[in-house]
């Protein structure tokens, strides 16, 4: 069983009274071209609201009738499934362009697990226009991405840069600053470590945290903030 779809209620009201239209109009519009005969205006204000949830079929029909993309009314997409109901894809179209059976793909969106290759995971994330950071959360590389940020900055980032550029399909280029940024923030925190106490380690929790939250903070970095 899937989880509930996120659904962002404020977006669906402020689409319909910019489209001028009622409760009640939205629901027509359910019923009349979607089939849903039992939708009434109540359903429609209960999902504004927040009181209710649409299901997925009930969330697609309600952006059809407000002449807008399904993700439009979602919340934050956070597996694979939102991602690519957010684009109105079907997983016939998605398997195509990664090249993968629809079985297969399906597999992967029930499961959580991605099994495709890195090739794959690149086409992914073109197929679908997700950002790099939920690329590799879909597809469940941040563990992988995290062993290698801590690689590149306890030791040479210059080493690492080719293997995190090919774990994300990037140009290597965009990642020398982040990295190099990186790297210097944990050298501090560690040669701050060391000083203390007349040169013992006195406590690592500092860089212990940094190291806990480095992917998030390698996104951080490559948005430049």
């Amino acid at each position: 069983m899937h989880p509930q779809l996120p659904f962002n209620a404020r977006a669906a009201r402020t689409l319909r009274e910019r489209l001028g239209m009622a409760p009640g109009h939205v629901a027509y519009g359910m019923r009349a071209s979607y089939g849903m005969t039992y939708v009434t205006p109540d359903h429609v204000s209960a999902w504004e609201r927040g009181v209710a949830l649409p299901t997925l079929q009930e969330l697609t029909a309600l952006a059809g009738a407000l002449w807008c993309a399904p993700g439009d009314l979602m919340g934050a997409p956070r597996t694979l499934r939102e991602h690519r109901l957010a684009r109105g894809m079907a997983p016939e179209d998605v398997a195509h362009a990664i090249g993968m059976g629809v079985g297969d793909y399906l597999r992967m969106e029930e499961s959580g697990r991605w099994s495709g290759t890195a090739l794959q995971a690149a086409q992914l994330g073109r197929a679908l226009q997700l950002p790099v950071s939920a690329m590799v959360a879909v597809t469940g590389l941040e563990g992988q991405l995290a062993g290698l940020l801590v690689e590149a900055v306890s030791t040479r980032w210059q080493a690492h840069i080719r293997a995190v550029a090919r774990l994300l399909s990037m140009e290597k280029r965009d990642l020398q600053e982040p990295l190099r940024v990186m790297h210097g923030e944990y050298q501090n925190l560690m040669a701050r470590t060391l000083s203390r106490a007349g040169g013992t380690v006195t406590s690592g929790e500092e860089a212990k945290d940094y190291l806990d939250g480095i992917v998030q903070r390698f996104w951080q970095c490559l948005e430049g903030k």
